[in-house]
């Protein structure tokens, strides 16, 4: 399959307005369309509802934005000729993605004479937006489910002027729905597998339930779980399903992934991680390389510490996760995208959708805890045809992830491991200089293996198979901290060096100011009395959220989990000879491609 085909846009039937077409070529350099772009765009345009599951990077975007376009072009003059009607709406799972699509989407809709678009994401004051709906409206809204929801929800959004002299009743919700979707044509929930795993299922189907059933609907994402299909029987009627894979010239497989890319692991031990990185990062320090770690403290850590290299003083380092206030994170997503060369620690709040151009490398320091999302991952680089590497690093216990990766169609190949300098001591010494990198290391340190417990698959990282101690000596600590796994002896502090002669609470922050109001807290309260720190504690409810949180999770994922599980067993009777290659692709073909 070529990523992009001898088609162009303007042979596409119902045909383009001559507008789009200027865009498409003119402003996004696009003659030719892709794929998932001749399949999809006549379809909506053709008012179908579609149902599309498309490799990563295949340009999936263009493929809901022009049809949205085209199809507020061709309503009548009066329909929106107001701000407050709405005819379209866009949702997306993460800020970073809608403020892509809004991007993309501003383009067409200035080419729409007096219609607007409108970009409601969370991370801001929800009045502030109130008073841009009030005083813009919107004709195109682009968002999150949690604000569009919240925004649809408040009867204030909706008080404007010209609409009190069509009804005397404003005080109904659902006369204000009413007259807020008056015009309504269609509903896009891009990446929609995402938007259900990060929990919004209640907003989506919430915000489905106020739209006209009237309407057309398409779903898009990169891969099909059961909870999709769920929500494809509840928000679409009759719907088109679009597949669209990639496939290597010569190969009888349909791969997950971009034609373009290569991808590689490097299995090493624990201790050498951090020092296979930096000498990673410093070989292609002419690249430009995007980094995933599995939690924000991992990114804070890596992101204040390894910039202190010498080795890496060359390296434009940006931090990126979900913890980051919405101004920070925009700005540390612009400052990479604008870099011809630098690199971005992040966490998978950057792993869906965004298309940053000119991305070389895809790292995956931790692999995912869904496998689902490696696909999302590595999708960052070699998209629109081009090409792109990807890495991702595993523990020796865990090689057995490559294997898992090639039965759900993910090409990877081993790469060779060759002797590095060592950065431990480096790392050790930073900690002892600033306590900010001390504490950092030791957050990420408890953060990395709180996740690595919640990895999806349980057959492949086993928790209570981690050598902590090699782990902790990759992160750089002076000592280990305390934690109830190692005091339970349920996992042991074997090859762990602690720093000696070392009195940690003696180390002082760099900052100085930052010092300098410890010192103050120390003196104000030289010890913590028991009754203290017992209300320091966190409570008994407290302490239950994250098991409610797994708990939650395992119900909503139990099935895809499920039939995880049964493939890795299914490949470990192959490997042991119980089943044969036959009997082994006729099984793994009834239970379907996940």
């Amino acid at each position: 399959m070529e990523v992009v085909t001898k088609i162009e846009f303007a042979a596409l039937e119902p045909k383009l307005s001559p507008e789009t077409l200027r865009v498409l070529e003119q402003q996004l350099g696009f003659l030719r369309a892709t794929p998932v772009q001749v399949a999809t765009i006549p379809l909506l345009c053709s008012f179908k509802d579609v149902a599309v599951d498309a490799a990563t990077g295949s340009g999936k975007t263009l493929a809901f934005v022009v049809p949205v376009v085209e199809i507020l072009r061709r309503l009548a003059t009066p329909f929106l000729q107001e701000n407050v009607q709405v005819g379209a709406m866009i949702i997306s799972p993460t800020r970073e993605l809608a403020s892509q699509i809004f991007g993309v989407a501003q383009k067409f809709v200035k080419t729409l004479e007096n219609l607007t678009a409108l970009l409601l994401v969370g991370g801001t004051d929800v009045t502030a937006d109130l008073e841009r709906v009030k005083e813009q409206g919107g004709n195109v809204l682009i968002g999150t489910p949690g604000r569009l929801h919240d925004i649809m929800e408040r009867s204030t959004a909706l008080e404007f002027r010209h609409l009190e002299a069509r009804t005397s009743d404003l005080s109904s919700l659902d006369t204000i729905t009413s007259l807020f979707i008056v015009s309504f044509q269609i509903l896009i929930l891009d990446e929609a597998d995402r938007l259900l795993d990060m929990g919004f299922q209640r907003q989506v189907s919430a915000i489905i339930e106020l739209l006209p059933k009237q309407r057309r609907t398409g779903l898009f994402s990169a891969t099909q779980t059961q909870a999709v299909e769920e929500l494809s029987k509840a928000g679409l009627r009759n719907p088109v399903r679009v597949e669209v894979r990639s496939e290597v010239k010569g190969a009888s497989t349909t791969f997950k992934t971009p034609a373009g890319l290569n991808i590689e692991y490097l299995e090493c031990e624990g201790e050498e991680k951090s020092s296979q990185l930096v000498n990673f990062l410093r070989e292609n320090a002419s690249r430009k390389t995007i980094v995933y770690f599995m939690t924000c403290a991992s990114v804070d850590y890596w992101g204040t510490v390894l910039p202190r290299l010498k080795t890496l003083k060359d390296v434009p380092i940006v931090v990126l996760h979900g913890k980051m206030k919405q101004s920070v994170r925009v700005k540390a997503l612009e400052k990479f995208t604008a870099m011809p060369a630098g690199v971005l620690f992040c966490t998978d709040v950057a792993a869906r959708g965004l298309d940053i151009p000119g991305v070389d490398w895809i790292v995956q320091y931790d692999p995912p805890q869904d496998p689902n999302v490696f696909v999302h991952r590595v999708g960052r680089t070699a998209r629109m045809g081009r090409a792109g590497d990807a890495l991702v690093f595993l523990l020796p216990k865990e090689d057995a992830y490559a294997e898992f990766l090639r039965i759900r169609n993910v090409p990877i190949e081993k790469r060779d491991k060759t002797e590095v300098p060592h950065i431990i001591p480096k790392l050790r010494a930073a900690a002892m200089k600033d306590r900010d990198v001390m504490e950092k290391g030791l957050k990420a340190f408890v953060s990395y293996f709180r996740a690595y417990k919640e990895h999806h698959c349980t057959f492949i990282f086993q928790w209570k198979q981690l050598e902590l101690g090699k782990i902790a000596m990759s992160f750089g600590l002076l000592q280990l901290p305390s934690m109830p796994e190692l005091k339970r002896g349920v996992l042991t502090s074997q090859h762990f060096t602690p720093v000696e002669n070392i009195d940690v609470d003696s180390i002082p922050y760099r900052e100085k100011a930052r010092e300098k109001q410890r010192r103050k807290n120390l003196e104000k309260k030289p010890d913590t009395s028991r009754e203290e720190r017992k209300a320091l504690a966190p409570s008994k409810h407290q302490k239950d959220r994250p098991a409610k949180r797994a708990k939650k999770r395992s119900h909503r994922d139990r099935e895809e989990l499920e039939e995880i599980n049964s493939d890795y067993r299914l490949l470990k009777k192959l490997k042991k000879g119980s089943i044969s290659e036959k009997a082994y692709s006729k099984l793994m073909s009834l239970e379907g491609d996940v």
